[in-house]
């Protein structure tokens, strides 16, 4: 079997962040579907849909803005992962499952920074 690539591992990661945020904010509050959970779900999504287009410009400029833009909405996912915690609308266990992933997407993303710099 071929070991998957750090870009390949990295894709993986982000798809399986995405879709397991959309999965947990389907039990937040009806009232939030415009606020809260809108705003999460496109933070999520816009790490990995930021990613894949950098990746695929190939050029290092445009490359590492988008790769910024990736790491900042992941920055931004992550602080509304907390207000939801806070808020209750997100168990502590999920919680927890969401950061560890993506304190792992960042660490990757902020590797492929330091190296583009």
């Amino acid at each position: 079997m071929k070991q998957e690539t750090y870009h390949e591992k990295l894709k993986r990661l982000m798809d399986e962040y995405a879709h397991f945020i959309y999965k947990v904010s389907r039990d937040f509050p009806k009232e939030e579907l415009y606020g809260i959970t809108s705003q999460l779900r496109r933070a999520s999504l816009s790490v990995i849909l930021n990613y894949i287009e950098g990746y695929a410009r190939g050029k290092n400029k445009a490359h590492k803005n988008f790769l910024e833009i990736s790491y900042g909405s992941l920055k931004e996912s992550k602080y509304l992962l907390h207000f939801s915690l806070v808020e209750k609308f997100l168990s502590k266990e999920d919680y927890e499952k969401a950061i560890k992933l993506s304190n792992d997407i960042g660490a990757m993303l902020w590797g492929i920074l330091k190296k583009i710099k």
